[in-house]
């Protein structure tokens, strides 16, 4: 069979698709990855073709330009819900364009991220079966509550509705730009409401947030989609720095950019007193110059390969790198910044393996230092070790295909 997969968003949403990608190559499949340019680096890897869609979200991000205020404006929902919308209404035509051409042909087109509802128009001008993916459950559920929204705030009878609500705004923020695309280029009537009976897959971890009772069966938590283990040799400075001492606590907070720099390095800086430190820069814009000797800074790593080599992994609370951390025994401290980070954020604190998180903005050195010392409690230890014993039982990419294939083949 065929596949277009479809994505626009930062690397934690490409490299998951490049991933459920390179799983379907290897079982005899076609696939081609659509996504933004600047995250295309694990497809071009793994070897799958791939092709860049309008766009730069990380220039957009970067701290010059004003949309990367999302993470340091007000209303942490609105400011999200505003900044992927700018985005996505600039593109919409031009991403249906690119999509509809590239998947002729096709037996399915996968959809996530930014790109979804260009996806899914496509998939319902060319008449073939259109296939949600994502690593933030979206679909609605009584269990628990959007995780766009702030954990704790909703009562649990609301929790479905919530998951309605947020649905239904940023379908109302996509919504005029998706249609004015449908029409000049499918020539597609408008639609009203937002699409709700397409199957959808998760590339998240049951053992991480059990699946919810009252999803309807097309949607599937499948397990963490992981690239495939691969030979990777490290710097030999890196090497040599993890061999000099113990275990380093780990910072990085992935494709973030436009938070105050300064503020955020001065609290980590004395929270980490002094400890073997890693600091991997990402999207941030912080340079080595701005850190103590303490840190050592590297570039991208696999995060299969560098999490257990550490003590404690302190991130923004991304899917991806929430998920790296839990699979890889290592307990966390978690800087949320925007969007669904705090829901990951409370997830591993429920699991045990994190202290109750604390916006970057209201954060200080105390605070982040005894969440640094709750980490790396025995106690705390032995839960993110049986906590990774059953991730690692999980097959994401086996279950993803097997269930794509009974979609498709149905």
């Amino acid at each position: 069979m065929k596949f277009a997969v479809v994505t626009y968003g930062t690397e934690g949403d490409t490299r998951p698709l490049a991933a459920l990608c390179r799983a379907l190559m290897d079982v005899g499949h076609e696939t081609r990855l659509l996504a933004d340019a600047s995250t295309l680096g694990s497809a071009k890897a793994l070897g799958v073709p791939s092709a860049a869609l309008t766009g730069d979200i990380r220039g957009t991000l970067q701290p010059h330009h004003s949309i990367s205020g999302v993470v340091a404006e007000g209303d942490r929902f609105r400011s999200t819900v505003n900044v992927l919308a700018r985005i996505a209404n600039v593109n919409a035509e031009s991403w249906l364009r690119q999509i509809v051409t590239v998947a002729k042909g096709c037996d399915a087109i996968i959809v996530g991220g930014l790109a979804a509802f260009a996806g899914l128009s496509a998939a319902e001008y060319l008449g073939v079966q259109a296939i949600g993916s994502g690593m933030i459950p979206i679909t609605p559920t009584a269990t628990f509550p959007s995780p766009f929204l702030p954990p704790g705030i909703v009562p649990r009878w609301l929790n479905r509705t919530t998951h309605q609500f947020v649905n239904g705004m940023l379908w109302r923020a996509f919504r005029k730009s998706t249609n004015a695309a449908r029409s000049k280029v499918c020539g597609l009537p408008a639609r009203a409401r937002v699409w709700t009976q397409h199957p959808m897959l998760y590339g998240v971890s049951p053992s991480l947030l059990p699946p919810p009772s009252d999803w309807p069966a097309n949607a599937c938590l499948c397990g963490q989609w992981m690239q495939p283990e691969r030979e990777w040799s490290p710097p030999s400075a890196l090497s040599d720095f993890l061999a000099s001492g113990e275990p380093p606590i780990y910072v990085g907070f992935g494709s973030m950019a436009g938070f105050d720099r300064p503020k955020l390095l001065k609290e980590m800086i004395k929270a980490v007193a002094g400890r073997r430190a890693l600091f991997y820069s990402g999207w941030s814009g912080v340079e080595a110059s701005m850190l103590p000797a303490n840190f050592f800074v590297i570039e991208e790593t696999p995060h299969d390969w560098l999490f257990p080599r550490t003590s404690v992994v302190v991130h923004h609370g991304g899917s991806g790198t929430t998920h790296s951390a839990a699979r890889a025994g290592v307990p966390s401290v978690v800087v949320p910044f925007a969007g669904d980070q705090f829901f990951w954020a409370n997830r591993l604190r429920q699991a045990g393996v994190a202290a109750d998180a604390r916006s970057w903005k209201r954060l200080d050195a105390s605070q982040l230092a005894s969440h640094i010392e709750f980490a790396k409690t025995d106690t705390v230890s032995t839960r993110a070790r049986a906590l990774s014993k059953k991730m690692r039982a999980e097959e994401g990419l086996v279950n993803a295909v097997a269930f794509i294939e009974k979609l498709v083949l149905d």
